[in-house]
């Protein structure tokens, strides 16, 4: 009971009930629309609007951009009303020094685009249409994912 308590310590439900509402925003993003939502893309169309560069001028990117926009405001604005609604108001914060966060972040981004997509694509979009390159794409992130945390873990203070 120890472990799950250090691995939750702020309780398990609200981790089942966002991830239970991703998914049924993706559901309903391409039941309605037959849109796919991985948020790589949103990341890279919204690079189109300011970069000139022919990678971010691709058709996908430029002809999806608008609404991909749409689909990542409405993460951000669900994530500001369950702080606001659940959260109590009070700001969250880390120790995480922000030179590793932007570390952590580039090579996020690298991976998505290296891996073609990333978690929320492959892990939640890819998986729920049952997408055999998805399946070791995720398979690859939660190694890589793992691996790091307990090199991170055991290397850095």
């Amino acid at each position: 009971m120890n472990i799950f308590l250090s691995l939750f310590p702020l309780g398990w439900q609200h981790y089942l009930l966002g991830g239970l509402m991703i998914g049924a925003g993706v559901v309903v993003l391409f039941i309605f629309n037959g849109l796919v939502g991985g948020m790589s893309t949103v990341f890279s169309s919204t690079w189109s609007f300011v970069v000139d560069k022919p990678f971010f001028q691709q058709a996908r990117f430029t002809e999806t951009r608008g609404w991909r926009l749409v689909y990542a405001l409405g993460l951000i604005l669900g994530a500001a009303a369950w702080w606001l609604l659940f959260g109590e108001g009070i700001p969250l914060s880390t120790n995480i020094p922000v030179w590793q966060m932007l570390v952590g972040g580039f090579l996020v981004g690298y991976g998505a685009r290296l891996g073609n997509g990333c978690t929320s694509g492959h892990g939640i979009c890819g998986l729920g249409s049952l997408q055999w390159p998805s399946l070791l794409a995720v398979l690859c992130f939660m190694g890589t994912a793992f691996i790091t945390a307990n090199l991170v873990m055991r290397f850095l203070p």
